[in-house]
């Protein structure tokens, strides 16, 4: 069976397979697995050479993490066969939190470090491989985040460091005191802002790859009933060129974000097996050029300038 390829996210690492598994529907905001359903998820993955996990504190209302962690038990393998991810900083009202009011933004020392703890005790783990801030916060202090993120790295609870849903100017202001490895962002052929606002220039620029949640779109693109004109217009330009590599639209999806030249990562949020082992197809697409402009234009609506 072909295996994932892995990509350095930064000149200095860490390294991770170049699609990324998204666990946030396999909890209580989706599928609902159980740990054995989980661990046989986890394999799967790992089988196919996806073996980054993408996970937040929120998951699943503040579960999921504990779910992989009783999962990631029951697969037999080693820590260092998978590289695990997480966010922190959003305050989600929850009652599994029941000391959170308001939904808000936290970047103090002590809720980055607190969250990070419990992270590390929930996937039952003693590091993570890159801890990312889950969204910008209006009140974010770089020098305050940059203490929390030497005091983790220092215990070597983590070992690298990003961000997501950062513009750039928010990048550069936290990467100006505090090295990091990414900007995981919302990138598809329906949401192309990243490739226009400077985020992927940024990427390029600083040598480090983004990762893209959400990279399919939205589920409406593989919905029969297509009631917005630009979802139906990209969906049919999509499949034109699935049916010439007969492939799904899928792969043809992820060949586009592969193509770019910020070095993309993928992340994809399904619960089966065979889809993630499906994905890999897509390193076995070459797009040319024009079929890449294909799809932007059928998003944009009209041809580039």
């Amino acid at each position: 069976m072909e295996k994932c390829p892995r990509i350095e996210l930064s000149e200095n690492g860490p390294e991770f397979s170049r699609l990324v598994a998204g666990v946030w529907k396999w909890g209580e905001w989706g599928h609902n697995f159980s740990p054995v359903q989980v661990s046989e998820l986890i394999k799967d993955s790992v089988e196919a050479g996806i073996t980054t996990f993408d996970h937040a504190d929120i998951y699943g209302d503040y579960t999921d993490e504990a779910l992989f962690g009783k999962a990631f038990e029951l697969t037999g393998f080693n820590r260092d066969d998978i590289e695990l991810v997480s966010k922190c900083g959003i305050k989600m009202v929850s009652p599994n939190r029941p000391d959170h009011s308001i939904k808000s933004y936290d970047y103090s020392e002590g809720h980055i470090v607190k969250s990070v703890e419990r992270s590390l005790q929930n996937l039952k783990t003693d590091y993570l491989d890159l801890l990312l801030l889950h969204r910008p916060s209006p009140l974010m202090d770089p020098h305050i985040i940059a203490g929390a993120f030497n005091k983790l790295k220092h215990e070597g609870k983590v070992i690298n460091f990003g961000v997501s849903n950062f513009t750039p100017s928010q990048f550069s202001m936290l990467n100006s005191v505090f090295p990091l490895v990414t900007n995981q962002v919302q990138i598809s052929p329906l949401h192309l802002d990243c490739l226009t606002d400077g985020t992927l220039d940024q990427c390029i620029e600083k040598k480090i790859k983004p990762m893209a949640w959400s990279p399919l779109g939205s589920s409406g693109m593989f919905s029969e009933d297509l009631s917005d004109p630009r979802t139906a217009r990209v969906k049919d330009r999509i499949t034109k060129i699935a049916e010439k590599y007969k492939v799904g639209i899928d792969v043809i999806i992820l060949a586009w974000h592969l193509k770019h030249p910020s070095g993309i990562l993928p992340v994809l949020g399904t619960g089966k097996g065979s889809r993630l082992r499906n994905a890999l197809k897509a390193f076995q697409i070459d797009l040319s050029n024009e079929e890449w402009f294909d799809v932007y234009s059928a998003s944009l609506g009209q041809d580039i300038p």
